[in-house]
């Protein structure tokens, strides 16, 4: 067993209809998700919350296998990184379903694990997803009485290989039509606009990582018709930054249209169900002529090399 271990860190997903009560349960309890100081305050109003969302998203999940993909993709992807470097041995954790980070860390130092580095799934970091989940690790590491080596890999929006997978991802998505006659929507998952006031960089990094996505199409010689940026998922009556993917699509009629989902890479149930059944249908009803979301990055080895590069200038650097 190697002594350097490399453990992905993501939001999770319910792996059945029965979880994903606990699933909403823990996401709304997160403070760093419902902005509430008072903990049994945030935990009664996720309690709320959850009871008010849970028949639909069951179904949700149900529309779309019974459970989210996101675990069989993570396990699926892990298992190519372990195949590719036998220099590190390539774990995850989940923050808000198993498993979490924790037992994972349990297990590792168990192993006599030495030296870890914590990769973000996000590419974009933001205090709702990179934050919470480093600061769920920090905790576990201290109940497990755990101290490796650490690094951390937390953002990587604006790194030119990674952007160079997107604009492959975007080439795969459309196969021999004509980038010319498509518009190409950047989707995001959305903020509160209250954490961008309190310095929240994650529009930012979105906005940054579309810049540099569009300089390599340029070099490329790939036009798109129109190159368009939303966020999806917003929860509430409170204000989001915008404008809402849903939105988007609805005003793009006669046109045809491309989804890159930005803020995610791995497939979940934003991109198989809100982007692929829910938007689907509202670009349908809206006149879209054609209609195309192209897949995360998953288990792709062209990803887990990107991954395996990473590390490796990381432990170089440090």
């Amino acid at each position: 067993m190697s002594k350097q271990a490399v453990v992905l860190f993501n939001m999770g997903g319910p792996n059945s209809l029965f979880e994903v009560e606990g699933f909403l349960k823990r996401l709304f309890s997160d403070p760093h998700i419902l902005n509430i100081p008072n903990s049994l305050v945030r935990n009664m109003v996720a309690n709320f919350i959850t009871s008010k969302r849970l028949q639909a998203a069951k179904a949700n999940y149900q529309a779309i296998g019974g459970g989210s993909p996101l675990i069989k993709h993570t396990l699926a992807l892990t298992n190519v990184l372990n195949a590719l470097d036998s220099q590190c041995f390539y774990t995850y954790c989940m923050r808000y379903t198993p498993p979490f980070a924790k037992d994972v860390l349990a297990d590792l130092c168990q192993q006599g694990i030495e030296s870890l580095v914590f990769f973000s799934m996000y590419p974009q970091y933001s205090t709702t997803t990179t934050k919470s989940s480093l600061v769920d690790i920090k905790q576990a590491l201290c109940e497990t009485k755990y101290s490796p080596k650490i690094r951390v890999v937390e953002r990587y929006f604006n790194d030119y290989r990674f952007c160079e997978l997107i604009v492959k991802s975007l080439q795969e998505a459309l196969g021999q039509r004509d980038p010319s006659e498509f518009t190409l929507l950047f989707s995001a998952h959305a903020i509160p606009q209250s954490l961008v006031k309190k310095g929240d960089h994650y529009p930012y990094e979105c906005e940054q990582n579309i810049a540099l996505v569009k300089e390599i199409l340029d070099t490329k010689r790939i036009h798109f018709k129109q190159i368009l940026h939303s966020y999806q998922s917003k929860l509430g009556p409170i204000k989001w930054v915008g404008p809402t993917t849903q939105s988007v699509i609805a005003s793009l009629k006669n046109h045809k249209v491309l989804v890159f989902p930005l803020a995610f890479t791995i497939d979940n149930s934003e991109t198989d169900y809100e982007l692929s059944i829910e938007c689907a249908h509202i670009a349908k009803e809206a006149g879209v002529r054609e209609y195309i979301v192209a897949r995360c990055f998953n288990a792709s080895e062209d990803f887990a090399k990107f991954i395996i590069s990473m590390v490796q200038n990381t432990l170089t650097q440090s």
